[in-house]
């Protein structure tokens, strides 16, 4: 699965993760380093095992857990509309 944003959806890095400024309305969403790197692995073409494996390298955090921030980040990005179908 690659996930792609949406044409009108903006990123910007920030020292405390990534911002997403959604052209069309205006709103803005900042993502913490873990949801950023989530972010990035995915938008590279990475699988959702991948972040999963990216997180608990990065992070103390556990397999399950990982795994569920990572199908809440992108539960979260599809109900903003900020990915493509």
């Amino acid at each position: 699965m690659t996930l792609r944003l949406r044409a009108d959806v903006s990123t910007a890095d920030t020292d405390y993760g990534t911002v997403l400024l959604d052209g069309a309305d205006g709103r803005y969403w900042q993502l913490n380093a873990s949801a950023s790197l989530t972010l990035r692995t995915l938008l590279d073409g990475g699988t959702v095992d991948e972040a999963v494996r990216r997180l608990t390298g990065t992070y103390a955090v556990g397999p399950d857990r990982a795994r569920e921030d990572v199908e809440r980040l992108l539960t979260r990005l599809r109900d903003a509309r900020l990915v493509r179908p």
